[in-house]
């Protein structure tokens, strides 16, 4: 199949099969012209890399684990699996940097609102 089928196939656009191509992700076969050609198991491959970059994993690091899936074993497989556990702790610490971020964020609107709250019991009435 040609980029547009794949591209219609997996929903991935023509411009991302062409980045995931660049970055060593997929790999497609060339037809005399120079066309690029695909079949049915870089349907699954393509669904499989936007499941990790869904998952938040970058392309380097998906690059990392393209081995796994192209020929998986048990030592390709721990090594994605070690690559799936540097980017949860990843994720874990970012998410634990922005609970502290929205903390601190709360904190600063009460001040304000009671700043307000203050200013508007200090302002006299006019009845």
């Amino acid at each position: 199949m040609r980029i547009g089928e794949l591209s219609a196939r997996t929903g991935a656009s023509r411009r991302s099969l062409r980045y995931y191509e660049q970055q060593g992700l997929l790999v497609s076969a060339r037809s005399p012209s120079g066309q690029r050609c695909y079949d049915d198991d870089h349907v699954q491959r393509v669904a499989l890399i936007q499941a990790f970059l869904a998952a938040g994993m970058s392309s380097r690091t998906i690059a990392l684990m393209v081995p796994c899936m192209t020929e998986p074993n048990m030592n390709r497989a721990r090594q994605a699996l070690t690559a799936m556990n540097q980017e949860r702790n990843r994720l874990s610490s970012t998410i634990d940097s922005l609970v502290a971020a929205r903390a601190a964020l709360d904190h600063l609107i009460d001040v304000n609102r009671n700043f307000l709250a203050n200013v508007a019991d200090d302002q006299p009435r006019t009845d």
